[in-house]
């Protein structure tokens, strides 16, 4: 029987519509453990989800935004002015489709499933 326990679930920021998102979400199926998809685009993360995931993450806030997306280039913000995880957490609030994805969720560590490989980091 799969552990349910908060800490065993994984959790991923997912987006249906990239590919990197729906293969690290297969290996995640099939890895056999308790699974919890939020399609963070049709459900956005509110401000405590989001600064959460900046603390669980090992590594600067501004990874988590996809500064290379056309999406963020659009918005004409200046990757530099997100020196801050209050910042970048603005910045998601209003704008979730350039969080980068997927994030991948146990516990309170955060990996970001590109290349999807990274997620079995989780798995131990």
């Amino acid at each position: 029987m799969a552990d349910t326990s908060e800490a065993a679930i994984l959790r991923i920021f997912h987006n249906p519509r990239c590919s990197k998102s729906r293969q690290a979400l297969a290996l995640l199926e099939s890895s056999g453990r308790a699974v919890e998809v939020v399609e963070y685009l049709t459900a956005p993360p509110n401000r405590r989800t989001l600064s959460a995931l900046t603390e669980g993450y090992d590594g600067p806030a501004l990874d988590l935004v996809r500064t290379d997306d056309p999406a963020f280039a659009a918005l004409g913000v200046d990757p530099a002015t997100l020196d801050s995880v209050g910042a970048v957490v603005d910045l998601l609030v209003e704008h979730p489709e350039v969080m980068q994805r997927p994030l991948v969720v146990r516990g309170e560590s955060v990996v970001i499933g590109r290349p999807p490989d990274r997620v079995r980091s989780l798995f131990a």
